[in-house]
């Protein structure tokens, strides 16, 4: 429970675990590591930010958007093994970040996620990292997040 107190004390809270969307499961755990599906930056329902870094989103949107959707994985985590204090190491996680053309910050924007799981976890919340820019992602979200941990 201390993670959690964590995360109220840098001024968030864990949201209700996304549903899927189509069809998948939102994760699946295999040996001691526990993958999460992509998640995006949704508050209650509705998207956060939508639209292309570069163009209808700023960097410091996305920036916040990754710290949105990596919640929403911490949610599906909790939910996965009941309590994030089991989660012995953040492993990697993917960004793809809705990018318009010409666009090429992305590790500004997912550091929003990156930052956040190093506030929270410390040395076990640092991790692999792939910053990828889309020419599209799904919803018109501006952020997606896949995320692997060891538990």
């Amino acid at each position: 429970m201390k993670t959690e107190k964590k995360i109220i004390e840098l001024g968030y809270q864990l949201p209700s675990p996304p549903k899927p969307v189509a069809a998948y499961v939102t994760f699946r755990i295999s040996g001691n590591l526990l993958f999460v599906s992509g998640t995006d930056c949704r508050i209650n329902g509705e998207l956060q930010f939508a639209g292309k870094l570069g163009k209808e989103v700023s960097i410091e949107q996305g920036y916040a958007a990754s710290r949105t959707a990596v919640l929403n994985s911490l949610a599906i985590i909790k939910m996965a093994i009941g309590d994030l204090d089991k989660v012995k190491q953040v492993v990697s996680l993917k960004g793809y970040v809705n990018s318009a053309q010409g666009f090429v910050e992305q590790p500004y924007v997912v550091n929003g996620a990156s930052e956040f799981l190093i506030a929270l976890y410390g040395e076990h919340g640092k991790h692999q990292r792939c910053a990828l820019g889309a020419n599209e992602l799904p919803f018109n979200t501006c952020i997606e997040i896949e995320l692997i941990v060891e538990i």
